[in-house]
């Protein structure tokens, strides 16, 4: 088992008698998750794609000649549809935190194996680049030597019951984005004024949405709440034009 090279470093966010900065140990936890079930930016994007695939679909109905039957033909479409691809999206969710795992529990594998040099070399590129940029030698060594004090790691990644819970999520997401969009058609008879009423409502929620994302990714909130609005009255000009 490998010790910390400095016994300087032991006390975070103090210094001692002779000024040299000290660190302190984080609590013993192997590969811990890595984050929530889903970030903000995660649960967002998820809305917006909801909303962009509801709204394609009923903009394909043409209010010319709908009938209740076309109506209820194409909030059944709508609703599956999602649903389908919220699954499809939980999948793709599940894999992809499966993947991360095993590419941290490969490095520490990695780390475990390497020299010293070798193994600094490896903190510091699986650092975020701007954080790594910032660290001096001594830390990116500290960094090793508390990952290498950590229990043995397991030998193969394992999803966790945090992975499903995600994955539920993205999928009631993308599911529940549906229902806002599809109750004019519900409770307004002509398919016209229906059809004019859930496009303000997915316009509408797709500007809140844009504005979130935008705050989250650190850009302009009404710029993005924008664009969002422009995306979604592209797309019923276009299933209009085309016949809708």
């Amino acid at each position: 088992m490998a010790t910390r090279t400095d016994a300087s470093l032991t006390k975070a966010g103090s210094d001692d008698p002779s000024g040299r900065r000290t660190l302190t140990a984080p609590p013993v936890n192997p590969l811990p998750a890595s984050k929530r079930v889903l970030e903000p930016q995660e649960r967002i994007a998820e809305v917006l794609f909801g909303l962009i695939m509801v709204l394609t679909l009923t903009g394909s109905l043409s209010v010319a000649q709908a009938g209740r039957d076309d109506v209820r033909t194409m909030i059944v479409g709508a609703l599956g549809c999602n649903l389908a691809w919220g699954i499809i999206d939980g999948v793709l969710y599940v894999m992809s935190s499966f993947a991360e795992r095993g590419k941290n529990l490969a490095m520490l594998w990695a780390l475990r194996r390497a020299a010293p040099d070798q193994g600094t070399k490896l903190v510091a590129e699986a650092l975020p680049p701007l954080v790594a940029s910032v660290l001096e030698r001594e830390e990116l060594e500290w960094i090793r030597c508390r990952l290498l004090e950590l229990p043995e790691p397991p030998a193969s990644a394992r999803l966790r019951v945090q992975d499903w819970l995600g994955a539920s999520a993205v999928a009631l997401l993308v599911f529940l984005c549906t229902f806002p969009v599809v109750i004019p058609f519900l409770v307004v008879q002509e398919a016209a004024t229906a059809m004019r009423l859930s496009n303000a409502v997915a316009v509408s929620m797709l500007a809140i949405t844009g504005v979130a994302y935008g705050r989250q990714v650190g850009r302009s909130s009404w710029g993005f709440g924008l664009l969002m609005v422009i995306l979604g009255g592209l797309l019923v000009t276009l299933t209009i034009t085309l016949g809708g």
